[in-house]
């Protein structure tokens, strides 16, 4: 005799099974952990989380060295090495090897961001998006260089970071000879090949090939200036030129020329300069 939930209709060949089951509707854990104080409505779910402790991974696949602390984790690896990704969106053509990929990226239709900052209000599709936000607010950078004492509040920072150190510029373009040490580069680079401006001002017609660069654009028509300088109240809308600015301050002239020894704060003032040597005149 089959044993059915009432409430998901869910069906069981025992009794302690639907017993089990129904723990998990009515928020009961009796099974906990003796080393933390996670507690689980299933013995099965506290034995998988024991292993968190143990490091225990029983579940080894036969294609390669790999090891899981469940058969769960073992099945989504061996996709790997099949391909398979049996969840398919029902909006687009794109499958997934993982429930929880495939529920992520329904987010990029639905539009849904339940992943909200208790400080900002910010909100975030993914967790792994909001947890690195709250870095923003709280100041840690856990990502450590080992070569020098920079420090980063993502990984992937980091490990862009990295290849100053090592010189490494793994991303080539495939239509000139040009290499880059981080993707967004390579991708803002190729559309110079393309001709590409996908950032597109909703007050004139001027476009562009970087949001940061529309971002400064959009700044010519409010007049924003959120960039100030602490020693005087001049202010500025980019970066760079508050930085050129400061240089006024502390004397700081790098930029040189190579005729005379004259030195300036930016490099538009070495470029004016040159051309009272050469004798230019645009």
């Amino acid at each position: 005799m089959p044993f059915q939930c009432k409430v998901c209709d869910a069906v069981y060949s025992r009794p302690d099974y639907l017993k089990k089951h129904l723990m998990a509707y009515a928020g009961e854990k009796p099974y906990k952990c003796s080393v933390c104080s996670v507690a689980f409505s299933t013995s099965w779910s506290l034995k998988r989380h024991l292993r968190i402790h143990t490091g225990e991974k029983p579940y080894k696949c036969t294609i390669c060295s790999a090891a899981f602390p469940s058969s769960v984790n073992l099945k989504i690896h061996i996709r790997t090495h099949t391909g398979e990704r049996p969840y398919k969106c029902i909006m687009c053509s794109a499958a997934f090897s993982r429930s929880d990929f495939l529920k992520r990226h329904l987010r990029t239709h639905t539009g849904e961001r339940p992943f909200k900052c208790t400080i900002c209000g910010t909100a975030f599709s993914r967790s792994g998006h909001l947890k690195a936000h709250m870095r923003t607010h709280t100041g840690e950078r856990p990502y450590k260089c080992i070569m020098c004492s920079a420090a980063f509040s993502h990984a992937g920072t980091l490990g862009n970071h990295m290849r100053i150190h090592t010189a490494e510029r793994p991303f080539k373009c495939t239509i000139c000879i040009k290499t880059f040490s981080i993707s967004g580069q390579l991708k803002v680079h190729i559309m110079t090949h393309t001709g590409e401006r996908p950032f597109k001002c909703t007050i004139c017609r001027s476009a562009f090939s970087q949001s940061g660069a529309l971002k400064m654009h959009i700044r010519t028509h409010t007049g924003e200036k959120p960039y100030k300088c602490t020693v005087c109240i001049a202010a500025f809308s980019r970066a760079v030129s508050l930085k050129n600015h400061i240089r006024i301050h502390n004397g700081e002239g790098p930029y040189k020329s190579n005729i005379c020894n004259a030195a300036f704060s930016s490099s538009g003032m070495l470029k004016r300069h040159l051309r009272t040597h050469t004798g230019v005149r645009r």
